[in-house]
């Protein structure tokens, strides 16, 4: 889900005539100190700074709204956020993430959209590609995935998934030195739509920093030539396990798979790194038509400092490989990532933290600012 870092709004408000000082000191109030009624939903517009090896520094402006349905506590917390930003790769774009609990958390809406021109590193397919990018691959985006479910059990969850993916006007642009490689599947750009159905056991009351609980997904999505360039399918395991340790300790626990078959485009293969899962690699530094991935994370939320109740820290590690079918299955070339951040208690009453993270893998290390964990 799309998680930002609250940049400095107090030197924003403080240079802009726009806002009196009093609105200011209310709005940061709001913030920092959140005011508001536990029950009562949260609406905020920001600007945001953060960090990642596959966009360097981005800015951008960020909204947020958290609400329980019916103002009942009991009901889990729904979040919405939206992000529109600029990097210093030269990448742009607007995302849209939500995930949305009814009344007695009975329906359960999961998705996100990705409307952007976002640059990113090729290294080929398979592990043994190298570390030295091949191509930069330049393209505009359109990316909406939604979940649609009924509980059907208690806190089972059944339904339809969707996912519509356009990637056009693609251009690789070589590396310098680049030895020859061949062109991927998909290279002249594609449109596809893949239809399934999906399961998915959640138990979760806040999905931006679970305490206590479990998600599991189940889903199966056909892209058919009727309706997509390319013809494959793809079947998505996502296992995640939050067990708590004493009062305030978290350790969390996840369980990745994604293998597809078909004729897929290199944009769609199982892509492996970013800000969630394998941290420290490159997003895509691996790719193939399948990825099995691990990790495991000890979080302190609080630490038991005395003078503050707002920092906390995590530590984590993962493993992770890519492989074009089980018969040619890479175990023996799984890679390792691992690290250690700080936490910021950001929404007290919320118990939303924004997380600093650094990484560190075979291949070198990298940094990233988010608003809360990583899964």
């Amino acid at each position: 889900m799309l998680r930002r870092l609250l940049f400095s709004l107090c030197l924003l408000l403080v240079a802009s005539p726009v806002f009196s000082q009093s609105l200011a000191k209310r709005y940061l109030n709001g913030i920092f100190n959140d005011t508001s009624d536990v029950a009562k939903s949260q609406f905020l517009i920001y600007p945001t700074l953060a960090y990642a090896p596959e966009t360097s520094w981005e800015i951008g402006l960020s909204s947020l709204y958290v609400y329980h349905a019916r103002n009942d506590t009991n009901n889990r917390l729904s979040e919405v956020n939206g992000f529109t930003f600029f990097t210093l790769e030269n990448q742009y774009g607007i995302w849209f993430d939500h995930a949305l609990y009814s009344d007695q958390n009975k329906w359960f809406f999961l998705g996100r959209i990705r409307i952007q021109s976002f640059p990113l590193r090729y290294h080929g397919i398979g592990m043994d590609t190298p570390k030295a990018y091949l191509a930069l691959v330049d393209a505009n985006q359109i990316i909406i995935k939604e979940r649609i479910l009924r509980e059907i059990r208690k806190n089972l969850y059944a339904g339809l998934e969707i996912d519509y993916q356009r990637f056009s006007r693609v251009s690789f642009i070589d590396a310098p030195e680049a030895p020859n490689y061949d062109l991927p599947l998909g290279n002249e750009g594609s449109r596809n739509i893949g239809l399934g159905v999906g399961l998915v056991y959640d138990d979760r009351h806040n999905v931006l920093n679970v305490r206590k609980g479990n998600f599991m997904e189940l889903a199966y999505l056909k892209y058919r030539p009727a309706w997509s360039t390319f013809e494959f399918n793809t079947i998505i395991l996502d296992t995640r396990l939050f067990r708590p340790i004493g009062l305030q300790n978290v350790l969390a626990w996840q369980l990745l798979g994604q293998f597809t078959s078909g004729d897929v485009p290199f944009n769609q293969l199982a892509l492996m790194g970013g800000e969630s899962m394998m941290r420290g690699y490159y997003l895509g530094r691996f790719r193939d038509k399948n990825q099995l991935a691990t990790q495991l994370e000890y979080r302190m939320l609080p630490l038991p400092l005395g003078f503050t109740d707002r920092l906390g820290a995590a530590v984590f590690a993962g493993a992770a490989t890519v492989f074009p079918d089980f018969s040619q299955a890479a175990i023996h070339k799984a890679v390792w990532s691992a690290g250690g951040g700080l936490r910021f208690l950001l929404f007290p009453k919320k118990d939303i933290y924004t997380r600093f993270d650094v990484a560190f893998t075979q291949e070198g290390s990298g940094f990233y600012l988010f608003i809360g964990e990583a899964f």
